[in-house]
């Protein structure tokens, strides 16, 4: 007993030990590669907020967009490893490695992975008027179209949804023209409007133009429904068993960043994402919170470099 209450003791010390060097002394900044008001910076907003409270430390959200990402990105990768400067990434973060030939840092040895906050899923839209209900539908009027492509919209050119459209397009043989949008807002409008036939876009930024009945979901790349589209199939269901494409939203920090550091700064947003409030709100807005170790996040992010990089180079999207 006299053992064990010595062994305890050493490990509570050195918890309160890491937690000691996990210190801040200066503010925290969280670098988000998109501009203000998207998904991606109110997420950061909402966790920056709940950070500042938790660690007792100013908590700032700076927009730098541009170069799909890859500005903030340079800018994280050069900081001090100290955790005082994060970035806060989607899955585009693993798509650029294979769309750009020659960035100036290198995605996979200049970052650490802290957390995963969460998956989103996209949905494939359709006008309200649209007479798709279904796939097979959108299947059955490309066969009588005789090679004819049916566009369709994204939030971007090398995007989550314009990949997560070109893999459904592969797994269910279907003859799509990408149609690219600089964001999945102005998407969603034309799709509402009866501009472009289809579109594949995030479900938070679709969820409010579909619950005003101005346009339809046929499907979701989640491996299961969502909770706030339950009546929506999703692509696996509608003849493409496995399929599946989410775009996962995390933090990253400067590859040279303390284990300790990292690791309370993961335990504390963990924290902030079990809190029932941030739960709600987070899957309100169709996102669906994770629980990964930052091991876990790390192996997450080299594997979808990998997949990434095959799908764009047979797409032929490299930029030198």
């Amino acid at each position: 007993m006299a053992v064990f209450l010595a062994l305890l003791a050493a490990v509570f010390w050195l918890s309160r030990a890491g937690r000691a060097a996990a210190r801040f002394d200066r503010p925290i900044t969280i670098v988000v590669t998109f501009p203000a008001g998207g998904g991606t910076d109110l997420l950061a907003r909402r966790l920056g907020a709940a950070l500042q409270t938790r660690l007792g430390q100013t908590v700032v959200v700076e927009n730098r967009p541009g170069a799909s990402g890859n500005i903030g990105a340079r800018h994280v990768a050069e900081a001090a490893p100290d955790g005082s400067t994060l970035l806060m990434v989607n899955s585009s973060f693993a798509i650029n490695p294979g769309v750009y030939q020659h960035l100036d840092f290198d995605p996979r040895r200049d970052f650490a992975a802290v957390i995963n906050t969460g998956t989103i899923a996209s949905v494939l839209v359709v006008p309200q008027a649209s007479a798709y209900q279904s796939l097979a539908d959108v299947a059955r009027d490309l066969r009588e179209r005789q090679g004819a492509r049916l566009p369709f919209a994204s939030c971007g050119n090398g995007t989550p949804q314009h990949l997560a459209g070109e893999m459904m397009a592969r797994a269910l043989d279907l003859r799509l023209q990408h149609v690219p949008y600089k964001g999945c807002g102005p998407a969603v409008t034309d799709v509402a409007a009866a501009q472009v036939p289809l579109g594949m876009v995030t479900a938070s930024s679709a969820a409010q133009m579909i619950e005003a009945g101005r346009m339809r979901a046929i499907a979701v790349t989640s491996a299961r429904r969502l909770a706030r589209m339950p009546g929506v199939p999703t692509v696996a269901e509608q003849g493409a068993p496995g399929f599946e494409a989410q775009q996962w939203h995390g933090l990253l920090a400067p590859s040279a960043t303390p284990e300790a550091v990292l690791e309370h700064l993961h335990e504390v947003l963990a924290e902030i994402l079990d809190e029932p409030a941030t739960r709600q709100a987070l899957e309100l807005q169709g996102y669906v919170p994770q629980r990964q170790s930052t091991r876990q996040f790390a192996q997450l992010i080299e594997s979808d470099m990998d997949r990434y990089a095959r799908l764009s180079r047979s797409l032929g999207l490299q930029v030198d």
